[in-house]
């Protein structure tokens, strides 16, 4: 049995899995992160007790995170939720729960997951996108995560998509993910004279009949075309793969193509842009996948800083 955990922004969802990518049960709960690290520590503990005792046997434990462990210091970096930022995230969790953990960043978690047992499935060079609260990427060739030299491979999300945009958190201006995120979604609306207060499945559902939703929506679907045509230019991928919450956005997925279209340097734009199979799923179920199915080695080897090589696909 495997236990996957997708530790989000507002949101810690966590499954338990068994060898064949069954799901045997699922258990969300709000992540206290007004609260700060040590609550967020709490909650992931109490919930992996929670599913653990519905599995009723030892589980291996992987956890999808927003940003990544630094190779140099080996704390977590580049998270959108920033109190985990400058903390031994990895360490912490595995002596709350008296076990080695894997951590992946969410949107790796996602394109594994995707790579491994969804739309994915079979192709060589996989790359998802999570659109939602943050926005961020993952590569997967060959069937196995590539992270990267500096563990940012995917990352997307922070490549300047409109040098006149809002500041982000990360320190620049007009990112992908100030402009994509559902907040940047909002933000737009209210630019372009759109009422306050509405968040983007609001102003999704009023596409249709608000001029201003309309354009929202149109200036969105473009604008991540643009974002991904950079992706299709240097990866090729074999398909691309949207999750998070603005993927459940139909329109999307003729908006965006023709954008990129325009960005890919080729005569013939053919990369599919396809929802998640597994929808929400996905990147929680990616982080069980971190685990081999049949479990860990009897001794699990130290984490080192420095490179290293991604999972082995054979896992």
């Amino acid at each position: 049995m495997r236990i996957g955990i997708d530790l989000g922004g507002t949101k810690i969802e966590g499954i338990v899995m068994d060898g064949s990518g069954r799901e045997i049960a699922r258990r969300r709960v709000p992540t206290p992160a007004a609260a700060g690290y040590d609550a967020i520590l709490g909650a992931v503990a109490d919930l992996v007790a929670a599913l653990e005792s519905l599995a009723s046997e030892p589980c291996t434990v992987g956890i999808g995170s927003p940003g990544a462990i630094s190779h140099k210091t080996g704390l977590l970096k580049n998270s959108n939720t920033v109190c985990l930022n400058g903390r031994p995230l990895r360490e912490d969790l595995a002596a709350r729960l008296g076990r080695p953990i894997r951590l992946e960043n969410d949107a790796n978690c996602l394109a594994l997951s995707e790579a491994r047992d969804g739309v994915g499935q079979g192709l060589r060079c996989v790359f998802a996108v999570i659109l939602g609260t943050g926005v961020g990427g993952g590569l997967v060739i060959d069937g196995a995560l590539w992270p990267g030299r500096q563990h940012i491979a995917g990352e997307w999300g922070h490549n300047i998509l409109e040098a006149d945009g809002p500041p982000c958190y990360c320190g620049r201006s007009g990112c992908v993910e100030t402009l994509l995120s559902g907040g940047g979604f909002a933000a737009s609306y209210r630019a372009l004279g759109g009422q306050e207060g509405l968040a983007a499945p609001e102003i999704v559902a009023r596409a249709g009949r608000d001029p201003i939703a309309q354009a929202t929506l149109d200036r969105y679907g473009a604008r991540l075309g643009r974002a991904l045509g950079v992706v299709v230019n240097i990866l090729d991928p074999d398909v691309i793969v949207l999750g998070g919450g603005l993927s459940a956005v139909g329109a999307l997925y003729a908006l965006a193509p023709r954008a990129l279209a325009s960005a890919a340097f080729t005569d013939e734009f053919t990369t599919p842009i396809v929802a998640a199979r597994h929808g929400a799923a996905s990147g929680v179920r990616g982080a069980a996948h971190l685990w081999p199915a049949q479990g860990p080695r009897r001794h699990e080897p130290p984490r080192r800083h420095g490179p290293q090589p991604p999972p082995d696909p054979r896992d």
